[in-house]
């Protein structure tokens, strides 16, 4: 996680971003706080990457690598706003010692399009990530990368319209899907849970799960009960102010998967 210490919104890189609208720095640092304590409270440990003046948006550190079996696999971003984010993340890699690491030839935005589940890795393209990523992946994981085509921009990212639950069980909002990915998902994914467009939209998608605990959004008070009765246990954080660029709990949340 990478603390919002200059997180403002100054330029429109999505939907949801607007300049014109105030973002309070305090506010959104003390949501964050909230999470990372959440994460420590329910047993797992927060690895901290120090924010950079002038990268407001690397609070969402999502975005700035995916890692699978201890494997690193570097962001391009595709916007000229976000490129420094890619170098200061894989820094931190290389200083903290991980040996097997990846500088992308094609532009992915890590975790925000990466989507790894216990059988394969989801990859969302459409509006950031490239189509042509998903076999530098393959190649460099070996494990089959499935890809999904995102439709609307409000849902730019794939972690802002699937989200994994546990192993191969996933939640998703079908109607950020071309027609053709809707078929996959429901035939790769017959008992998913799906969401509602106000649940979406609530950015309800954009959650963190242990197997157990699903960490997401408390305004996508849909998604509550349909968790509960899977056997899941719902925790909800409020993250409005980090909604204002377009992200939540997901997207400040890079896993290590060592």
């Amino acid at each position: 996680m990478c603390p919002p210490a200059h997180f403002q919104v100054t330029y429109s890189i999505n939907p949801w971003m607007d300049p014109a609208k105030p973002v309070d720095t305090a506010v959104a640092l003390l949501q964050w706080e909230d999470l990372r304590d959440r994460y420590r409270a329910l047993g797992h440990t927060v690895e901290i990457l120090e924010p950079v003046p002038g990268l407001p948006d690397m609070v969402f550190s999502a975005n700035g690598a995916t890692v699978v079996d201890g494997k690193v696999f570097g962001a391009r971003f595709a916007n000229a706003e976000r490129w420094d984010e890619a170098p200061a993340h894989l820094e931190w890699f290389r200083a903290h010692g991980y040996t097997e690491i990846h500088e992308p030839e094609h532009v992915n935005e890590g975790e925000g399009d990466f989507t790894p589940t216990a059988s394969w890795v989801l990859a969302g393209a459409g509006f950031r990530s490239s189509p042509a990523v998903r076999a530098e992946a393959q190649e460099f994981f070996g494990r089959p990368v499935i890809g999904l085509e995102l439709i609307d921009p409000r849902y730019y990212h794939l972690d802002t319209a699937l989200a994994v639950l546990d192993g191969d069980e996933v939640m998703y909002y079908p109607e950020a899907f071309s027609a053709g990915s809707r078929a996959v998902l429901a035939r790769m994914f017959p008992d998913a849970l799906l969401a509602t467009e106000d649940d979406a939209r609530a950015f309800g998608l954009n959650a963190v799960s242990d197997g157990l605990h699903v960490i997401l959004p408390v305004q996508a008070t849909g998604l509550v009960q349909p968790l509960r009765e899977r056997g899941f246990e719902p925790v909800p954080v409020d993250m409005s102010e980090l909604h204002k660029a377009g992200g939540s709990v997901k997207c400040v949340t890079q896993e290590l998967r060592d």
